[in-house]
């Protein structure tokens, strides 16, 4: 597969940041209660990636390693308060249903985890197609996340009336329980087809999930090879 496509296809589906890495977990339960915010948010957070990875891969090679990531966050606060402000112009209703999480952008952790393991060692163009591969599966995931608990929820999908009305609207799914009801039975599915997450990667490679007792043992089988 060509390396740009490639970047494409991981951050859809190999690497989705949300449903295989787990990253950014805090807007995708927060804000998907509707699919349209779900698109706002993910888009708000794509512009940023393409253009954080596009300015970091530039400087890569100016920007001194014992300030790296200090720089990385100058770099995205300043993009993300341009962004906070074009959706806060032209789509006030989306920066009204958002909020605090615009601003929230700055830290998310898939935008510095892309700088520091991608941007940070490739070069600009790659560096934008992994922008866009992981900015589209994050937006993608939001979607359905929101467009599901909408439906669930409210028996709308993207406003429009969808349930008849006499079915009554599951509310616990715009609720922060229904997210994670959500996203859970996401992951069965990616699992049923043999997409692996990074909680079965983990597994699968023996990991228990205890740091303090594979540390213990790394240090052991040390002093037994000694």
């Amino acid at each position: 597969m060509n390396k740009y496509l490639e970047r494409l296809y991981n951050g859809l589906i190999k690497e989705n940041p949300t449903l295989v890495l787990m990253l950014g977990m805090c807007p995708t339960l927060a804000v998907s209660t509707r699919a349209m915010n779900g698109i706002g948010m993910g888009l708000s957070t794509t512009a940023v990636l393409i253009l954080s990875n596009l300015v970091i891969s530039l400087l890569r090679k100016v920007i001194p390693d014992q300030v790296r990531l200090p720089s990385y966050i100058v770099i995205v606060a300043s993009l993300v308060t341009v962004t906070e402000l074009l959706i806060e112009a032209y789509l006030p209703s989306v920066y009204e249903a958002l909020g605090i999480y615009i601003p929230l952008i700055v830290v998310n952790c898939i935008i510095l985890g892309r700088a520091e393991a991608y941007a940070n060692k490739n070069k600009p163009l790659l560096s934008v197609m992994d922008g866009i591969g992981m900015g589209l599966g994050f937006t993608v995931a939001l979607t359905l996340a929101g467009a599901v608990r909408e439906l669930l929820g409210s028996g709308t999908v993207f406003g429009a009336q969808v349930l008849p009305a006499t079915v009554e609207p599951i509310g616990i799914f715009v609720q922060p329980p229904g997210a994670f009801l959500v996203i859970a039975l996401f992951i069965i599915i990616m699992n049923a087809v043999g997409i692996k997450t990074r909680q079965r990667k983990l597994v699968e490679s023996g990991c228990d999930g205890c740091c303090a007792g594979c540390t213990a043992q790394c240090e052991a089988s040390k002093e037994v090879a000694k």
